[in-house]
Formats: C-alpha cells, sequence, structure tokens
C-alpha cells in the first residue's frame, strides 16, 4: 500500500540515512531491497525499534520513497513512528541510525527501546537492549 503524502510527511529519512541505506546496499549487492522499519515489544522501555534491508514487501506493508531510498513499515508500526525522524549519525564514540520519536515518553539509554504515553508495552531488564 503506498502511503499518501500526508503519511510520508509524517515520517522523515534524513539524507545522511539514505546515504548509509544506499551504501549498505551497494556494499552487499542487495539490488531491489528496500529498508524495512518497525516496532516491536521488548526492550528496557517496553518496545522497540528494529531495522532490516529485505525485498519481501508484503499486501498491506506502507511503502514510500526518500530521497531514492525505499522505506516499508507494516500497518502496526507506522502509529508507533508517526512524526519519526529516521537519521544516521558518524560520532566519536560510534555510529549508526539514530530515530528521533515525537511518540515516545522514554527511552532507554541505548536509545532502541522506548514507551509511549498510550502503550506501556512490557519492559525488559536493563540488559535487553
Amino acid at each position: 500500500m503506498l502511503l499518501n503524502e500526508t503519511q510520508t510527511s509524517s515520517i522523515q529519512l534524513t539524507t545522511a540515512a539514505a546515504d548509509a541505506v544506499r551504501e549498505l546496499l551497494e556494499k552487499k549487492d542487495l539490488k531491489n531491497h528496500a529498508l524495512r522499519v518497525f516496532v516491536s515489544g521488548g526492550g528496557c522501555s517496553g518496545f522497540q525499534y528494529g531495522m532490516a534491508l529485505e525485498n519481501n514487501i508484503l499486501e498491506n506493508d506502507l511503502v514510500f520513497d526518500q530521497h531514492g531510498v525505499k522505506v516499508v513499515i507494516d500497518e502496526v508500526s507506522i502509529s508507533y513512528l508517526q512524526g519519526a525522524s529516521i537519521d544516521y549519525v558518524d560520532e566519536l564514540m560510534g555510529s549508526g541510525f539514530k530515530i528521533e520519536n515525537p511518540n515516545a515518553v522514554a527511552s532507554c539509554g541505548c536509545g532502541s527501546s522506548f514507551r509511549t504515553k498510550d502503550e506501556a508495552g512490557t519492559a525488559g531488564g536493563c540488559g535487553s537492549c
């Protein structure tokens, strides 16, 4: 399912993130693959972010293109990611993808798990990030 203009404008993939995804796709020789972004239960705060490079797009997936990268999000995860920005940072302490999510009211120090106001999730121990 293609996202409409309102939905795609509420999820942003920065140019740095798009460049990093394209570099990964090229390095791994993955033609016709997309960046899948999803939310699953678990992590220190109740939910955790996930990303994968894949070419298996399901019927109910939401698909959009930003900066030349195809992004795929399942219909459940989209509600947790509305308004989110996906960036790629390269810092002294490490590099990687970073999600800024306005729906998160609390997050773990690792930055990969979060909790929303309405959904507490099932928090794991601090080592589960």
